[in-house]
C-alpha cells in the first residue's frame, strides 16, 4: 500500500498522507514553484521533484528521507553546439518523465524533456549525458510542437523483463523503441493515427499524451493518443484504436493501467484538441474491463455541471483499488474502489501537474 501522495503543482510540491479513508495534506516543499513531475524511484525509495523555475529555468532535487531533505543536483543539459533546428540552440526548457533503469542497474535513471531529449545518468543523477542516438534519429526533422513549441518526451517505459528494453512517447513525434539499452531506435507506430498531418498514418510525427504499461504482462500497452485511445499487445509492435465511438472515452491526456489487470485501464476525458474542457462540463472517469471493447463513465463524488476540468498527462496515478487524479483548476479527487466512487481531497489547490503515489 502506499500511504504518500506527491502532487506536482504550479505553487509547489504538496506532499499528501493517507489517513483513515482518505487523504490529508501534510507539508509543502518548493513554495511557489512550478513543479512539473515528482516521483519516487520504486526501487529505493528516493524522492524526484523536477522544477520549472521561471527565472533560473529548469531544476532536480532529490530527497532519500521523504521530503525532510532536498539535495539539489545539476538538471540534465545539451552539449555545446546542439541545435533543436538550424540556428536554434538546443537548451533543456522541461523536465517531462523519468524512469529507473531496472533491477539491474539500481543506479540508473533516465529522464526525457523538452526539447525531445533523452538523458541517461549511470550514477542515481549524480550526472548525465544525452542519448545521442535518439537526439540523432533519422525521423527527428518530422517531430514538431504540439502544446509546447518543441516536441517532448513525456513517457519512459524500462521492460521489467530485459532493461535493455526501452519504449519512449515522443509528442510530437511518435513512439520509438530500443532493444539494445538506447544504442539504437526503431518507430513503432503501425496503426497510429494522425489527423493533423497530410497522411494520417505517417510512421511519424503522432502525439502520444501519455503511454502506459501493465505490469503484469509488460507486452500489453495503453497509449492516450492526440486521435484518440490505442492499445498494443504485442509490445508497440502494432496499435489498435479502442476509442468510445458513442461515448465520452475518446480525448484527453493522462492514461492509467491497472497493476494486477492488464485490461483495466481509465482515462479522464475531455472534449477535444479544439474545446480542452471536460464533456458536458461533467467531470466523469471512465474505465474499460475488457481491453477497451466497452467503456463505463463514472460520476459518483464528481461536479456534473459547471465542470472545466482537464487532466494533464502526469495527474492520475493507481494503485491497487485506489485511484487519485488532479486538475488544471485545482481539484483533486481519489477512489478507494478503482473509480467507481469518488471523494474530494481538496478543491483550492494550484493548477496540477503530476501525481505519484509513493511508499
Amino acid at each position: 500500500m502506499k500511504n504518500h501522495l506527491l502532487l506536482g503543482t504550479r505553487k509547489g510540491l504538496i506532499v499528501c498522507h493517507r489517513k483513515s479513508g482518505g487523504w490529508k495534506i501534510g507539508s509543502v516543499h518548493f513554495e511557489g514553484i512550478p513543479v512539473s513531475l515528482a516521483w519516487e524511484n520504486p526501487l529505493d525509495g528516493t524522492w524526484w521533484a523536477c522544477l520549472d523555475h521561471g527565472h533560473w529555468g529548469v531544476k532536480m532535487h532529490r530527497s532519500t528521507d521523504r521530503g525532510a531533505n532536498w539535495q539539489e543536483v545539476a538538471a540534465p543539459a545539451f552539449p555545446e553546439g546542439k541545435e533543436i533546428k538550424e540556428g536554434v540552440p538546443a537548451t533543456t526548457q522541461y523536465l517531462w518523465a523519468m524512469s529507473h533503469g531496472g533491477a539491474d542497474h539500481p543506479n540508473r535513471l533516465w529522464v526525457g524533456t523538452i526539447p525531445g531529449g533523452l538523458f541517461l545518468s549511470e550514477d542515481n543523477g549524480d550526472s548525465f549525458q544525452l542519448v545521442e542516438s535518439l537526439w540523432n534519429h533519422p525521423s527527428r526533422s518530422q517531430w514538431f510542437g504540439g502544446g509546447f513549441d518543441h516536441p517532448g518526451i513525456d513517457a519512459i517505459f524500462v521492460d521489467p523483463r530485459n532493461s535493455d528494453r526501452l519504449l519512449v512517447s515522443v509528442s510530437c513525434g511518435g513512439v520509438f523503441e530500443s532493444t539494445d539499452g538506447g544504442k539504437s531506435w526503431q518507430g513503432r507506430n503501425k496503426g497510429l493515427r494522425a489527423d493533423f498531418l497530410p497522411d494520417p498514418h505517417a510512421e511519424y510525427g503522432h502525439d502520444p499524451h501519455m503511454m502506459v504499461a501493465a505490469p503484469t504482462n509488460p507486452d500489453v500497452l495503453w497509449q492516450q493518443n492526440h486521435c484518440g485511445i490505442f492499445r498494443s499487445v504485442d509490445g508497440a509492435k502494432t496499435w489498435a484504436d479502442v476509442s468510445e465511438k458513442d461515448g465520452p472515452a475518446k480525448f484527453g491526456f493522462a492514461m492509467a493501467v491497472a497493476d494486477d489487470k492488464p485490461d483495466q485501464a481509465w482515462v479522464v476525458p475531455a472534449v477535444s484538441d479544439f474545446n480542452r474542457v471536460a464533456v458536458g462540463f461533467s467531470l466523469c472517469v471512465c474505465r474499460t474491463d475488457d481491453g477497451g471493447k466497452s467503456w463505463k463513465a463514472f460520476r459518483n463524488g464528481l461536479p456534473q455541471e459547471n465542470s472545466f476540468d482537464i487532466v494533464y498527462r502526469h495527474a492520475l496515478a493507481v494503485t491497487g483499488n485506489d485511484l487519485v487524479f488532479g486538475t488544471t483548476t485545482g481539484n483533486v479527487f481519489f477512489s478507494n474502489d478503482r473509480g467507481e466512487s469518488w471523494q474530494v481531497l481538496s478543491n483550492y489547490l494550484p493548477m496540477v501537474y503530476s501525481v505519484g503515489l509513493a511508499s
